[in-house]
């Protein structure tokens, strides 16, 4: 087994931190589009750890290169034009929600098809991926990964459609979820994004030249510029020619992803014509308007707590001070903590900084909480570090629903918030007080009209339990669960 053939390390079942699975990126007709490509994905690396790909194209044959790790450490060196040669690429950071961590499900993933070879990459979950795949393995598919992704090549290998752009559409009617795509063919590079905007997609330009990127945190990076999102719903065509934007789903209400502003985007981005810092900062604002209590000293859990905390400090006037501090040099595979030693790994990322926090009552700030574990570790150092109070504030409403679209998210069994009244998660968490924003609070902070339950403006399952799309796997999962209960409580009876 090679060093690319390995998982990496576990993750910490104590680590209750959310985890987005992957970012992309693509450029078309640009000199040392590698290069371009790996910067881009250097930008977009805290979309996903695990592993990362580029494939370019010559104008001969494609190139790709997938690695385990991060960005920095796949593609460095002066060399990497000369190892991945072209003038048009894509890339892909991954964190896992479908299918395993393993090199063969690193993207961007590559087949030849009958109408030329095609490279994707893709952000975002299939909801009806096990069907699909069962579907074409029955009808004879091989299949070299367990990424939902491979799904979208066999349809496309499926097709019946002539022309290569109608073969495309023609796969993605198939599919259910959120997703945001980027492909490369020999003539071609391709952005689409689902029916509902839920995964983010952006068109940029540098010096004439077409780029994709998830978040224009990776535009900048390159110094390309924003040109629009890529609308739900909407494929963009790139070739020599020029740009071409299709409209090949129905038309439906754009629901993106809420929690891309709550955690996942990089705050210096702009998502679908919103900061993200300055909606965490309102956030925090409004936090402070719906929860606030007398406190000294106002302390983010760094580093996503920031702008929420900043906000919550200019509400309110209380201090805003850097109680905690992050160490941003240890790396994820320097220590996997064991049951005896969580706490060790918690120190080696975070320290209390006692000037800050002994004998103050803190306020502390934190982006979400989803099993709590995180916390109650935070919450006991800096009691420890000697602070007088700890109040504890998320800057998002209770999670209370998994999701399926893309984040790592426990089953609702697994979420504090859905199985703990507030008073028992302050207890559980060891606070003197704690406090959510609520829904209405976090679409003010989106500087969006109130909530319309009949038609969200937002996918925000994760707070209310409205899916945007239907969940065929898991229905089908949940009714074969339910026959097999039926059965075993009939063998029980009998």
């Amino acid at each position: 087994m090679t060093d690319q053939d390995r998982a990496p390390p576990p993750r910490d079942p104590e680590d209750d931190t959310p985890r987005l699975e992957c970012g992309v990126f693509g450029v078309f007709d640009m000199e040392g589009a590698a290069a371009a490509t790996a910067l881009g994905l250097h930008a977009l690396q805290h979309r996903g750890q695990e592993a990362c790909g580029i494939a370019t194209f010559d104008g001969q044959r494609f190139h790709t290169e997938r690695h385990m790790g991060y960005v920095g450490d796949a593609f460095a060196g002066a060399d990497l034009v000369d190892r991945l040669p072209g003038q048009s690429a894509i890339g892909h950071t991954r964190y896992s929600t479908a299918g395993g961590s393993f090199i063969r499900n690193v993207q961007p993933m590559f087949a030849d098809l009958e109408a030329g070879g095609v490279a994707l990459a893709h952000n975002g979950n299939l909801t009806n991926f096990l069907t699909l795949r069962e579907q074409l393995v029955s009808e004879g598919a091989i299949f070299q990964s367990t990424s939902d992704s491979e799904v979208i090549l066999h349809l496309l290998a499926r097709s019946r459609k002539t022309r290569f752009i109608d073969r495309f559409i023609d796969a993605l009617t198939h599919i259910e979820g959120g997703y945001a795509l980027v492909a490369l063919t020999n003539k071609k590079l391709i952005g689409v994004r689902d029916p509902l905007g839920i995964r983010p997609l952006v068109l940029g330009d540098l010096d004439g030249k077409a780029v994709f990127a998830s978040e224009t945190c990776a535009l900048d990076m390159i110094g390309a510029r924003f040109v629009r999102d890529v609308e739900h719903g909407e494929m963009v065509v790139v070739d020599h020619d020029g740009i071409e934007s299709l409209r090949p789903f129905p038309a439906q209400r754009a629901r993106p992803c809420i929690f891309e502003y709550v955690y996942f985007a990089r705050p210096d981005s702009v998502v679908n014509g919103r900061s993200v810092y300055e909606v965490r900062k309102r956030m925090g604002r409004r936090l402070a308007q719906e929860t606030g209590v007398e406190v000294d000293v106002v302390v983010p859990v760094p580093d996503s707590g920031v702008p929420a905390a900043l906000g919550f400090s200019q509400e309110t006037g209380i201090p805003f001070e850097m109680g905690i501090i992050r160490n941003h040099y240890v790396g994820r595979t320097f220590i996997q903590p064991t049951q005896g030693s969580r706490e060790t790994g918690v120190r080696l990322k975070l320290s209390p900084n006692r000037s800050v926090l002994t004998g103050k009552r803190v306020m502390l700030i934190d982006d979400s909480i989803v099993r709590g574990t995180n916390s109650v570790r935070v919450v006991r150092m800096v009691r420890e570090a000697g602070a007088a109070e700890v109040h504890l504030r998320s800057a998002s409403p209770p999670i209370m629903w998994p999701d399926f679209y893309g984040i790592d998210m426990p089953e609702r069994d697994d979420l504090i918030a859905a199985t703990k009244t507030i008073p028992e998660i302050a207890a559980f968490l060891g606070v003197d007080s704690m406090g959510y924003l609520s829904v209405d609070g976090l679409y003010w902070a989106m500087n969006s009209e109130p909530r319309d339950p009949a038609h969200p403006q937002f996918t925000d399952h994760y707070f209310t339990g409205d899916y945007p799309t239907r969940l065929l796997d898991r229905e089908i999962a949940e009714g074969r669960n339910e026959a097999v209960e039926r059965q075993l409580s009939f063998l029980v009876d009998a």
